[in-house]
């Protein structure tokens, strides 16, 4: 498919994404987040296997583990009696000042529901990235499956095949209210990741209505 086919589908997608954040956040309250406004925070740790089928990117190659700030939420924050888009935040430090962000949402969990959002009642439903990183050994996806009601074990898969274990994600410790932070895989990469330039123009719309939205609540 030619690159500027790709580039005006993602923009339009993406501004279909901003108009929603822009939607949704004018049936809250100025001081609430657009989307996922309610949530839960934990400390938590997430222990990489490592894997018998290198891709080239060692943080999913190699075996370690990465103290994480990890985020439960509904996404649009309908009663609870309803199912509605659960998401699964995790926010691991690269550096002293330097973070990787990855975002999850329930979808489905075969190659082609992988991509697709699924409302769920609750986050024990698979979650995915929804949309591929780059990697050395082509597109690739992150997903996460709940063990218990506080851990989950983490997945990757080269779009369209099996799924290959990543690890295991524990949460360890609530955090308190004053303890929230702004995930944001475009400006977070995760270590040998990066996300296509499509995926960044359908996302950033979005993040970026929903960063101004925060910082005119905060004035």
């Amino acid at each position: 498919m030619p690159t500027s086919v790709i580039t005006t589908a993602a923009d339009l997608a993406g501004h279909a994404l901003s108009t929603l954040t822009r939607g949704v956040a004018a049936l809250r309250s100025p001081s609430e987040k657009p989307l996922h406004a309610d949530g839960e925070m934990y400390a938590g740790r997430l222990v990489r296997s490592g894997t018998d089928l290198p891709i080239g990117v060692p943080w999913i190659d190699q075996p370690g583990e990465d103290e994480v700030t990890v985020r439960l939420s509904r996404a649009i924050g309908l009663p609870g009696r309803l199912p509605d888009v659960q998401g699964l935040a995790l926010r691991l430090r690269k550096g002293q000042t330097r973070y990787g962000d990855l975002l999850l949402a329930t979808t489905g969990w075969d190659p082609v529901t992988r991509h697709l959002l699924l409302p769920a009642w609750s986050a024990d439903s698979p979650l995915t990235t929804l949309l591929p990183y780059r990697s050395p050994a082509g597109p690739l996806v992150i997903g996460a499956r709940a063990v218990d009601v506080r851990g989950y074990h983490l997945s990757w898969a080269v779009v369209g095949r099996a799924w290959h274990p990543l690890g295991e994600l524990t949460l360890e410790m609530p955090l308190l209210p004053e303890d929230e932070v702004s995930f944001d895989p475009v400006v977070n990469p995760l270590p040998g990741l990066r996300q296509y330039a499509w995926v960044e123009r359908l996302r950033e719309q979005s993040y970026a209505t929903a960063r101004r939205l925060r910082r005119a609540s905060r004035h």
